[in-house]
């Protein structure tokens, strides 16, 4: 699934990361995303890997 995340808080690519793997590290690990105009709520528990592309996360 292709998916954007964006924090406004965070200007750093490497930090934003940073942040979206550790929150998803975690047993109640919770994403809010979008993919396309749809927001997609993303649970750590489901993600196997995640990839990081010039588009965004690759999930």
């Amino acid at each position: 699934m292709d998916i954007t995340y964006d924090d406004p808080d965070v200007t750093d690519e490497e930090t934003l990361i940073d942040r979206m793997i550790s929150t998803l590290a975690q047993d109640s690990g919770v994403l809010h995303t979008r993919h396309a105009d749809r927001l997609v709520v993303l649970f750590g528990r489901g993600v196997a890997a995640v990839e990081v592309a010039p588009r965004g996360a690759v999930i």
